[in-house]
């Protein structure tokens, strides 16, 4: 409800500083769009664990990761909306720091357990911090990457959310359950001014944001007491983006690109050239999804 009332201002706030995404040839929309969305995510999701979940780790890891990516996330936007280029080297710098605040209030990847003589195998200190920041700098990555289609990224972080909640509730973790459910939510009332044909964008603010919580959220809960085989739960909740990103970096490697520098080689983009619409395109992603997600909790039922 935070999410569907607050939008629509936060859209309007938008149009009247012409914080807006101009066309490019690498953009699919030919009107500027608002986008300040990442705004509206973050109050969505931030005010309900605030009020539902408190002062719990969950809460101050999103709470201080999440307010820099918003602040790096709208720089970066306002320079895109002045039609400038933002320095990668400052968000690289910023993300890393943000991808250690998790191990900070002991979210983090501290092991798995023993596939042959039981009982968990802990990682040193080291390894659970490194685990931590490579996971949760990725993903954070990995969705900006997949905003690039009305609707694309909003409802597969909808759809990995309410995945993560089921895998919480088998789990017993009503902490990670929680989470998810306010992710899902705040994501599903952003969808609403969303999808095609999309009235605000939620910008690299929120879609590395959103990345952020699903990782935060995937770390607290999925990742614990993982078994060996059930270490791939998260990725295939979340497996649009994490096989897009290595498809993409497959392909670019293959023709000699850049690993980083941008370019239509997504599979939103190949769909979309291929004469996909752009809800044929996101509903098929969004297929892929639930189907890679509906794995992930197959594995939690018959090996967790």
């Amino acid at each position: 409800m935070i999410g569907i009332l607050i939008t629509p201002l936060v859209r309007a706030v938008a149009l009247k500083l012409s914080f807006v995404d101009l066309p490019t040839n690498r953009k699919i929309h030919s009107n500027p769009i608002p986008l300040m969305g990442g705004v509206a995510i973050y109050a969505s999701v931030m005010v309900s664990m605030l009020i539902y979940d408190g002062l719990t780790p969950r809460t101050w890891s999103v709470m201080f990761g999440g307010t820099a990516l918003l602040i790096i996330g709208l720089i970066d936007d306002w320079h895109k909306a002045s039609g400038k280029d933002f320095s990668i080297g400052f968000r690289l710098i910023g993300y890393i720091a943000v991808s250690a605040v998790p191990p900070c209030f002991g979210i983090a990847i501290s092991g798995i357990t023993n596939p042959i003589g039981g009982g968990m195998l802990l990682f040193p200190d080291w390894l659970a911090w490194l685990a931590t920041m490579l996971w949760t700098f990725a993903l954070m990555n990995m969705v900006n990457f997949i905003d690039g289609v009305d609707g694309l990224a909003a409802g597969i972080v909808t759809v990995s959310s309410l995945t993560l909640l089921i895998i919480a509730l088998i789990k017993g973790q009503s902490g990670p359950a929680l989470m998810g459910a306010i992710v899902a939510g705040a994501s599903l009332s952003f969808l609403c001014y969303n999808f095609y044909p999309a009235l605000i964008f939620m910008g690299d603010a929120g879609a590395v944001f959103l990345g952020y919580a699903v990782a935060v959220l995937a770390v607290d809960g999925a990742f614990k007491s993982a078994t060996f085989i059930s270490m791939l739960v998260p990725v295939l909740a979340v497996g649009v983006p994490v096989f897009d990103t290595m498809l993409v970096f497959t392909r670019r490697l293959l023709s000699h690109h850049s690993l980083l520098k941008a370019d239509k080689m997504h599979t939103h983009h190949r769909l979309l050239a291929k004469g996909f619409t752009q809800v044929q395109t996101v509903s098929l992603l969004y297929v892929t999804g639930i189907v890679l997600s509906m794995l992930s909790i197959l594995i939690v039922l018959l090996y967790a």
